[in-house]
């Protein structure tokens, strides 16, 4: 007899039990006319539902959340990322043991009865009104792939999981009319063909695809009558009967499995006690999830597909539409990563930087006139343990990268060069260029107040024999800093800054480049890689500059094509003054302080540069078709690279040419190999007899080390990039441009 409450009478739990009882012996649930009569009974409660008839009519089925497979140009797997490891099949690609067993162990009566199983609702409702609660839940097949439907749609929200599963009378409810709908909408091999690729079978494995992978390295359609037993067995509880952490458990939960086949007549006896002889064998595979897989250290660039992916509005209005689409998953993205190039780049960074090396380089090619990414690596590879990190040193901050980029020393020249003459400076213009200097009292800006020099900043050149006057050519092959402040001086900061703008150059926070001369001249302020390769891909470009672009196209599982971003290319500078830098750049490969990065075989043009205290050393270069930034340096800027070993080869000084110089070669000449070699359209510049200076590193790429960029270091001292006493202290970190366009110790926050 049913327990009473103290009050006397049925529970309201034992009275709707009861009441569905009766209507399941009538009928009347399997039409669907009974069940509005429970809100009387109480079930408006918390945790129920209002009415049957108050259940919207049609189940909604999410895509199933999927692997995602981020292909190479040429279609090589890169990396596969995903939320849940799913990979969805049809029927026919489930072994038939499979099917047979799941059925035989979690709904023998699933090809005999509809959505509800009467025999198993009267036994659960009798023993569910005994305890006065839901102790038993009857689900057949079709109610649990309706709860597994609920659950996925969940995702990871912890609060929709558990209202997804929540022990209720009202979420039973709510499974028995979508279990109605199911039911009569797909048929029963439908029904058991989504309920295999939906359901978790533990060790993060989701679906019987996914299954057969894990724990066997096969899959579904080959799986042995034991090895489907055993995972359908996992399915009831898959951290109790898991068999990579209890075998023993996991093979007493198989043989239950087997006999209950035997006694279906799925299999013979003979057959399920042969299966039951043989031991649990494993072959298991482990996860391989995520970016920290990518091959041929495209880790970064893997990280890099998905930040595009998250943070671009063609794949969704908002955050969260875009972080939903990408962790359902099931996407083949194929991205403009070009193999040959990603395995030169990660070949060369080896060759030359140690992953434990005091300092780290990175290193970024782009096929200019296109924006393609062909190539993106680093020493410190993507991970968690020593030396390695997950900051992307090649992007932005908002992408993955650093706060604020890394001080980018004299690569920045050639914009200013760009700016003069495509204002009207002959490219033979000629200045003084005293081996020491001022920086000029005035400087006029884009606002029409003009910068002061209130601080009395000083710079100086690399060698005291570095002393003009020079024309552009020869100040650019040797990288004559006191040419370039007078440069400035003369046209002033505007055309500067409206040059650099046509060229996207912003600072590594997504900044616009600060107004001051030290970064508008000599390179003081924080840049990406990325950033610098796309910019000097415009001079390659004879002036046109393309936004740079990582994937090529998506697929959605069904096939059909998602719409992905395109490169926006627009006229930076006229095409005259883009063959005027080339030419310009080409002499620094030839025979200036880059020759040691020049190409032999083919056109090739650049620029190095190298920092206060040379804390950053940087070599941008490019050809007609493509272009590379190369940057070495300690990512928190407290290295200065003298008497220094980087990838076991000691260097009294480092300098652009002289460390990211040879990887720049030995990167771009792999990436090249076999591909034309077409030259650049030639201007012809005179050279004037100069005065003979002896050749010497990155010839005024650093100022002697002292401050360049700001002013001179007189004894006692301590001022890298103005007229501020900073104390000496490793710790302190301040941002680019913030004094005078200091950028000591300036890369903060998120370090490796």
């Amino acid at each position: 007899m049913a327990k009473k409450r103290s009050g006397g009478g049925l529970t309201g739990t034992q009275q709707a039990a009861k009441f569905v009882g009766v209507s399941v012996l009538s009928g009347a649930v399997l039409a669907g006319i009974a069940l509005p009569a429970f809100g009387a009974l109480g079930l408006a409660a918390k945790g129920t539902v209002e009415g049957f008839d108050e259940i919207p009519a049609n189940l909604k089925t999410p895509p199933l959340s999927q692997r995602t497979s981020i292909l190479d140009s040429q279609g090589g797997q890169i990396a596969t990322v995903y939320s849940r490891d799913r990979t969805v099949v049809p029927l026919a690609n489930i072994s038939p043991y499979m099917q047979k067993a799941i059925v035989a162990i979690e709904d023998s009566r699933f090809y005999e009865h509809g959505a509800i199983d009467l025999k198993g609702v009267l036994r659960a409702l009798n023993k569910n009104a005994t305890s006065g609660g839901v102790a038993q839940g009857a689900s057949t097949l079709t109610q649990q792939y309706v709860k597994n439907v609920f659950v996925e749609e969940a995702g990871d929200d912890p609060d929709k999981v558990a209202e997804a599963t929540q022990q209720t009378l009202g979420r039973k409810v709510k499974e028995l009319k979508y279990a109605i709908q199911v039911e009569e909408e797909l048929g029963k091999k439908k029904i058991l063909e989504n309920y295999l690729n939906i359901t978790f079978f533990g060790q993060q494995a989701y679906g019987v695809e996914a299954a057969a992978k894990r724990y066997f390295s096969k899959s579904a359609k080959d799986l042995k009558l034991e090895e489907a037993a055993m995972l359908a067995g996992i399915v009831q509880s898959p951290s109790r009967y898991d068999p990579v952490n209890d075998a023993q458990e996991a093979k007493k939960r198989r043989d239950t499995v087997l006999q209950r086949m035997a006694d279906m007549k799925d299999v013979s006896q003979a057959e399920a006690d042969r299966a039951k002889a043989a031991p649990i064998k494993l072959k298991v595979s482990k996860p391989k999830n995520g970016c920290i897989t990518a091959v041929s250290g495209a880790g970064f660039f893997c990280d890099y597909v998905r930040e595009v992916f998250l943070s671009d509005p063609v794949f969704g209005k908002t955050k969260e539409e875009r972080a939903k689409l990408w962790n359902q998953g099931g996407l083949t993205v194929r991205t403009t990563l070009d193999p040959q190039a990603q395995q030169s780049t990660q070949a060369s960074i080896k060759d030359h930087v140690y992953q434990s090396d005091k300092v780290a380089t990175a290193v970024t090619l782009v096929q200019p006139g296109t924006g393609k990414i062909m190539a993106m690596g680093q020493s410190r590879p993507y991970g968690f343990g020593n030396h390695e990190t997950q900051i992307n040193f090649s992007v932005n901050k908002q992408m993955g990268g650093s706060n604020y980029g890394f001080p980018i020393g004299s690569t920045f020249k050639p914009f200013l060069a760009a700016a003069a003459i495509e204002g009207g400076k002959p490219p033979t213009q000629q200045y003084p260029s005293p081996y020491e200097m001022d920086y000029p009292a005035t400087v006029q800006t884009c606002g029409g107040k003009p910068w002061v020099n209130v601080r009395d900043e000083h710079l100086e050149n690399e060698n005291e024999t570095e002393h003009g006057p020079y024309p552009l050519k020869t100040a650019m092959e040797k990288s004559v800093n006191t040419y370039f402040v007078q440069m400035l001086g003369e046209i002033g900061m505007c055309p500067v800054s409206q040059m650099t703008d046509k060229l996207h150059v912003v600072q590594g926070n997504g900044a616009k480049l600060p107004m001051v001369p030290s970064a508008l001249t000599l390179g003081s302020t924080g840049i990406s890689p990325l950033n610098m390769a796309s910019a000097y891909a415009a001079f390659a470009n004879r002036g046109t500059y393309c936004t740079p672009v990582a994937i090529e196209s998506i697929k959605k599982p069904d096939g059909t094509a998602l719409p992905v971003p395109k490169s926006s290319c627009s006229q930076a500078m006229s095409q005259n003054t883009a063959d005027s830098v080339n030419t310009l750049l080409r002499g620094v490969t030839d025979s200036g302080t880059g020759a040691l990065a020049g190409l032999s075989d083919r056109d090739n043009a650049g620029k190095t540069g190298t920092t206060d205290q040379r804390k950053n050393a940087w070599f941008v270069g490019y050809t007609p078709n493509m272009s590379g930034a190369v940057w070495v340096g300690s990512p928190s800027q407290s290295v200065e690279m003298e008497n220094i070993t980087i990838g076991g080869v000691y260097k009294e000084k480092v300098y652009g040419g002289e460390v990211p110089g040879p990887i720049w070669k030995d990167a771009m000449t792999g990436a090249l190999s076999g591909l034309p070699a077409p030259n650049f359209v030639r201007v012809d510049i005179p050279d004037p007899q100069q005065p003979k200076d002896p050749p010497a590193g990155d010839a005024g790429d650093n100022a002697k080390g002292k401050g360049k960029g700001g002013k001179k270091h007189r004894p006692g001292d301590n001022k890298p990039g103005g007229g501020i006493t900073i104390p000496p202290n490793p710790d302190i970190s301040i941002p680019p441009g913030v004094i005078g366009g200091a950028t000591d110790g300036a890369i903060g926050g998120n370090w490796p």
